[in-house]
């Protein structure tokens, strides 16, 4: 019986050491495989999509190019999605280094992983066909169509709450593709996410939906990183503050939301810069 306790003890011993092996410093590991995987939507534009010539493009990924090209290593993008994003983070080893998500920094997800500093400002508003919604009181009683696993669909109960909307009809989606078909189809009257996604869905039809109402929340974007990794964490600040110093940041931008792009979003705020 003591034998196989000690065989026991032993092999638990070593499925330990060898999740430790695996799970070790991410950037010890990245530098050393010279390879950093990134999880990036696909179906996020403008921050992550497939375009018309099969690409997959976008801000994000744009962003996770630049970082890697800055830490001297080769990007291997991963498909994620509003449900996996935080998980692919969290398994060990890893299914993903880091995440450029349009992924806002919220205190309840920093419980579960990292983020570095803020590397996109944003803020989440209402789309809806134009005319059909004068004032954000309109909005009240109104089926309203937002995303899954995100907090902008509790932030459109909340705001609806106060309009006095005591049971508001909210709907979730998986992506922000099924909730545009939805507002298109009129299953629901409008639709609410971050307002540069929501930029991004009206430029499909001009001329037929509008953003309307105010700013419900400020979106402060991050890059997920696994828990507990400073070393990880300081490279990918370092870089992100080095893009935006020589003027790279401003270049990727202005791609993807300047006055001319089909997502015009003036940049609101500055990257956090360190001395």
């Amino acid at each position: 019986m003591r034998i196989l306790k000690i065989m026991a003890l032993s092999a638990a011993m070593l499925m330990i050491a060898a999740s430790m092996v695996f799970a070790g410093p991410t950037f010890d590991r990245v530098m050393g495989d010279k390879v950093v995987r990134a999880g990036i939507s696909n179906k996020g534009k403008p921050f992550g999509f497939i375009n018309d010539k099969n690409e997959w493009v976008g801000f994000d990924m744009d962003m996770a190019k630049e970082i890697a090209k800055r830490l001297g290593v080769k990007l291997e993008p991963v498909v994620v999605n509003n449900k996996t994003r935080i998980s692919f983070v969290q398994t060990t080893p890893p299914k993903v280094d880091m995440v450029l998500s349009n992924m806002t920094h919220k205190r309840v997800r920093d419980e579960k992983i990292d983020f570095s500093i803020t590397y996109f400002f944003d803020g989440q508003k209402f789309l809806a066909p134009v005319g059909t919604i004068k004032a954000p009181k309109d909005l009240a009683g109104k089926k309203i169509g937002s995303m899954q696993g995100t907090t902008s669909i509790i932030n459109v109960k909340k705001y609806l709450k106060s309009l006095g909307d005591n049971n508001p009809q909210v709907i979730g989606y998986q992506n922000e593709v099924e909730m545009f078909e939805a507002l298109r189809q009129g299953r629901v009257q409008a639709i609410s996410t971050d307002s540069t996604l929501l930029i991004a869905l009206a430029a499909k039809t001009p001329g037929k939906y509008e953003l309307v109402g105010e700013f419900i929340s400020d979106e402060p974007y991050g890059v997920g990183l696994p828990e507990d990794d400073s070393k990880w964490r300081d490279a990918i600040n370092f870089a992100i503050q080095d893009i935006w110093k020589d003027g790279t940041y401003k270049t990727i931008y202005m791609k993807w939301f300047g006055p001319d792009s089909e997502t015009p979003f003036p940049l609101t705020s500055k990257i956090e810069m360190w001395p």
